[in-house]
């Protein structure tokens, strides 16, 4: 697994998913630039409690960053072009709103 930090805007809007005993957990999909221009498509989920919520607060274009373990992959489109992708377990989601909320409580 690789360790890692991703920014970029959410695409259509977070969902809440049970799983087995009773837990729930987010899932989500970001794009992200590419070094080289292009985009790459990252399938989130989320388990912890707190990064479910800031993901489920969040719209379709908005704004985040997520820290979390990262999969390769590779998926075809319609034209069979091969496209990269990455799987993340979102370990800590950070949105402007809450960016926002710590700056007010730093100057304090």
């Amino acid at each position: 697994m690789i360790d890692g930090l991703v920014a970029g805007k959410l695409v259509g809007d977070a969902e809440m998913r049970d799983g087995k005993n009773a837990s729930k957990f987010a899932v989500a999909k970001v794009k992200a630039a590419a070094g080289d221009g292009d985009q790459v498509l990252v399938n989130v989920i989320a388990f912890a409690p707190e990064a479910c919520a800031a993901l489920m607060a969040l719209q379709d274009g908005d704004p985040v960053a997520l820290t979390g373990s990262l999969t390769p992959k590779v998926w075809s489109d319609k034209q069979g072009n091969t496209k990269p992708a990455l799987d993340m377990v979102a370990a800590n989601v950070m949105t402007p709103y809450q960016l926002g909320q710590k700056q007010a409580t730093d100057t304090d």
